[in-house]
């Protein structure tokens, strides 16, 4: 099986090479660790004796910022024991990974591309003792390499997304040989238990331990004071003498077109006497552009943060394009939209966050990458669904006018949230577990 996959794997990179080039270049940040992609690491020292090493790859900003309480109780309850590498596949991972845990890792570097000759340079350089995955990203070399060093693989936070379900789902025999090679899988729901186990992993192998982004703490919690300061920074402040503090809306990373209706809607309800702002931020802060054309058609005073952080004067919109400021940013709002959920957009952009802070959620009809997390939000009364962009405007109107209605919704989201943490703590008993096995 996996020469098959190395035979393909070479042709498939050529192929989409142009592709991703064009990404790398238009984001930018990712000549950091370029070379570590072809398993060219440097110089990693060999662990202490008697030192477990786990090498740990989260993809990108949300599996990076995720894992933070486990990386923290491994330094706290193994203390020089075990070390971790971690490892990133994007350059904005591998920034916020470089700022937030040189101090509990023992190296942090790019996870190379899955190549049999790269994969091989980077575990000749690592040589873990225990190799830990995320989500749904089973690279198959990357196993391989793991299972022929008889190095134990977990999964953690385990979740199929409807696409990567169906997408494992064409390639059976495939994802049937993977999910048989991991040694733990760690799921967030029972949805994703299920979707394992057609997949062909051994249910024995399967625990439910909840969505590690659960645990994930709000950093930075701001102080009323702060939060102050911040909606003074965005320019968010009254434009009239004896004016009330105006209702923040945030559209928390939005896609292309959810821009335009969230404008539409914010016209609508100034028009209408509403007293409120609107702050974007997109998820790709390089569509700045793209909403800038929007906002000048506009009659509207807007300001881009990547021109300056400090709005000069007082404004109407705010495009945050910048990155890694989502949840600092999100303290500021009043009622949130979540981003990649209206049509013709799929998928939905995570939600858990913003729960997490106690606000009051809207959210379209596909977030089917959520699906669990957003059935039960709005079991909770902490979240509302709408199907279009007609009942967007509806909902968002009606919620800028309710205080109240929105203080309930922000109660139940915190309340959600609270009564779903405990992930980290199951994993880390995974994690000691299989460390003993190996003593």
């Amino acid at each position: 099986m996996i020469w098959v996959y190395r035979i393909l794997f070479l042709p498939l990179l050529l192929l989409s090479a142009p592709y991703y080039l064009y990404r790398m270049f238009r984001r930018g940040g990712y000549q950091t660790g370029f070379f570590h992609r072809f398993g060219l690491i440097g110089r990693i020292s060999k662990a202490e004796p008697g030192t477990k090493r786990i090498w740990l790859q989260a993809v990108s900003v949300g599996e990076v910022l995720a894992v933070g309480p486990v990386l923290k109780s491994i330094a706290i309850n193994r203390g020089e024991k075990v070390e971790v590498v971690l490892t990133t596949t994007t350059s904005t991972g591998l920034a916020i990974a470089l700022e937030r845990y040189r101090d509990v890792t023992a190296a942090i570097s790019v996870f190379p591309l899955d190549f049999w000759l790269f994969s091989r340079l980077a575990w000749n350089c690592i040589q873990p003792d225990l190799a830990i995955l995320m989500e749904s990203e089973l690279w198959p070399e990357h196993i391989h390499q793991a299972k022929r060093r008889k190095t134990p693989v977990i999964l953690i936070n385990g979740r199929l997304s409807d696409r990567s379900y169906r997408r494992y789902g064409k390639f059976a025999s495939i994802s049937r040989w993977l999910t048989r090679s991991l040694d733990s899988i760690l799921v967030a729901s029972d949805q994703d238990r299920r979707r394992f186990t057609k997949l062909g992993a051994p249910p024995e192998n399967i625990q439910v331990t909840g969505n590690l982004k659960f645990d994930v703490s709000v950093e930075p919690k701001l102080s009323p004071a702060q939060i102050a300061e911040l909606k003074e920074e965005l320019g968010f402040l009254p434009t009239k003498d004896g004016e009330t503090e105006p209702v923040i809306l945030l559209g928390s990373s939005t896609w292309p077109g959810e821009e335009v209706s969230l404008i539409k809607i914010f016209e609508e309800a100034i028009e209408s006497g509403i007293n409120c702002r609107l702050l974007l931020v997109p998820r790709h802060a390089e569509r700045r552009n793209e909403i800038e054309r929007i906002l000048k058609a506009g009659q509207h005073s807007y300001h881009l943060r990547s021109m300056a952080k400090q709005s000069s004067s007082p404004v109407m919109i705010y495009v945050a394009d910048t990155t890694g400021e989502l949840k600092m940013l999100t303290q500021a709002a009043d009622l949130i939209f979540i981003g990649k959920s209206l049509p013709p957009n799929i998928g939905g952009q995570t939600p858990i966050e913003a729960a997490a802070l106690g606000k009051p959620l809207i959210f379209g009809p596909a977030m089917n990458n959520f699906r669990p997390v957003c059935q039960s939000l709005l079991k909770r009364g902490a979240a509302l669904r709408i199907e279009d962009e007609v009942e967007l405007k509806e909902t968002i109107l009606q919620l800028l006018k309710d205080p109240d209605g929105r203080s309930h919704m922000a109660l139940a989201a915190q309340e959600w949230h609270a009564s779903n943490q405990g992930a980290a703590r199951e994993i880390q008993r995974e994690i000691e577990y299989r460390l003993k096995e190996l003593a």
